[in-house]
């Protein structure tokens, strides 16, 4: 039984999202745009990003980007410090964890607005005077030797939580959460602000996903093109600009993100999109080249179906997100007149919903003991373990839905240790020494 003063806040947040999703259905709006940031229950503001390795944080630096003019789809990146070790070297006038002003690159390998949406933090002829607060890898786009000196993290993606209706890539939730993943796994993490509904319903937030990992395979082809041509000398801006001149390579992938080592993280209805993306990439295969999903977590998954679970019929009222509140965000979701909670999108078991489970990726689920919720993502995971997939089950004593990702609840022990599980678990599929302990 959690405690007394969680048991009331689950009451006014369960109050506030039932209004939300209420005043979103009665509006019914629809657009090709979307919308992809929208204030939660437990809302505060949202951090700005970041692009330095200063502040409260100096070990993770942030950077939004928007990748597709067309829609609301929105990124924020978290880069680890990629030089732990590097405030021994730095001369004594600049702070601990500062970088120096990058010397501006040769004619032709400027970065302009288009190589992220922090513009503070992009070089541009116009603007190459200027003072660039953040960080910015020095060998990107130059020599050979020095880019292969730089550090290769993994990538992983994650999707947030909020019934498909609320929340955003950077809210001050997903972001405490996104820095400690990315401190804890040593990867760059990549939060995924994808199209929400009403405005947005199935499959906009599910195509998202997939669509962002296709722009990380993108990006590593377009650095790899520029490394290769950058060592024959074929000149500069060579597969890193497009016709108008603008870099399309993000200098931070570019740098630090090694594709090959790629996991999938999904938060609450994350974790469908989560599973999706898994899914779709299987089915693509060598197409998303050199993407390669090495493991996918999902975090208390927004599974449901028509036949009721033992959980389902015991803990329909429960914290946070009860079974009704979770209804109206499916209907919220669903394409009118397609509404079924044997949905491929809500429930795992269901025939035809893709390859066959046997190629599924590892993954990792993890579920909370009051969540009512929780017995079909615990079938979904044994049904993998049948066909011999690595699946295993954390579950938390006392723990209700996203007691690990939301605000209030980010600082308890139980969410810092569900953090650290999830870490070993995940090392064990992108460690480069191939023996870490792990469950």
């Amino acid at each position: 039984m959690p405690p007394v003063a969680i048991q009331l806040y689950s009451l006014l947040f369960k109050l506030l999202l039932r209004r939300r999703l209420s005043s979103l259905a009665s509006s019914t709006p629809s657009s090709s745009f979307g919308v992809s940031s929208r204030t939660a229950a437990d809302h505060h503001p949202s951090p700005p990003s970041n692009p330095s390795f200063s502040g409260h944080d100096a070990a993770v630096a942030t950077k939004d980007l928007h990748p597709d003019p067309l829609s609301s789809l929105h990124l924020r990146l978290f880069l680890p410090n990629p030089q732990p070790h590097a405030s021994a070297k730095v001369p004594p006038p600049l702070r601990r964890n500062s970088f120096p002003q990058p010397q501006p690159p040769p004619a032709g390998q400027e970065l302009s607005r288009r190589a992220s949406a922090s513009f503070s933090g992009v070089v541009s002829s116009s603007s190459s005077s200027a003072a660039y607060g953040g960080y910015l890898p020095s060998t990107t786009g130059r020599s050979a030797s020095s880019s292969a000196a730089a550090r290769r993290l993994p990538v992983i993606v994650q999707f947030h939580g909020g019934a498909f209706a609320t929340g955003a890539a950077d809210s001050a939730a997903n972001d405490a959460f996104c820095r400690r993943v990315a401190r804890l796994c040593d990867a760059i993490v990549v939060a995924v602000g994808y199209r929400l509904a009403p405005e947005s319903r199935y499959p906009a937030a599910f195509e998202d996903g997939f669509a962002v990992l296709k722009w990380i395979a993108k990006q590593a082809n377009l650095a790899a093109c520029g490394r290769t041509m950058a060592a024959r000398g074929a000149g500069s801006g060579g597969g890193g600009a497009d016709s108008f001149g603008a870099a399309m390579v993000e200098p931070w992938l570019a740098a630090h993100a090694d594709p090959s080592r790629c996991v999938l993280l999904g938060v609450s209805c994350g974790a469908n999109i989560a599973d999706y993306v898994a899914r779709k990439a299987v089915e693509a295969g060598k197409l998303l080249d050199p993407i390669k999903v090495v493991a996918q977590v999902l975090m208390y998954p927004f599974f449901i179906g028509s036949s009721p679970t033992r959980s389902e019929l015991k803990l329909a009222n429960s914290y946070f997100y009860d079974k009704a509140t979770c209804l109206l965000a499916w209907k919220l979701f669903l394409p009118e007149g397609e509404f079924s909670l044997d949905h491929p999108a809500a429930n795992p078991l269901v025939a035809g919903r893709g390859p066959p489970l046997k190629l599924m990726p590892p993954t990792l689920t993890v579920v909370a003991e009051l969540d009512w919720m929780k017995d079909r993502a615990i079938a979904y995971s044994e049904e993998l373990r049948k066909v011999n997939v690595d699946a295993p089950v954390l579950e938390y004593k006392d723990a209700v839905h996203e007691f690990a990702t939301l605000d209030v609840l980010l600082k308890t022990p139980q969410a810092q240790a569900c953090a650290e599980d999830i870490a070993i678990w995940v090392k064990k599929y992108i460690s480069l020494r191939g023996h870490e302990f792990s469950y």
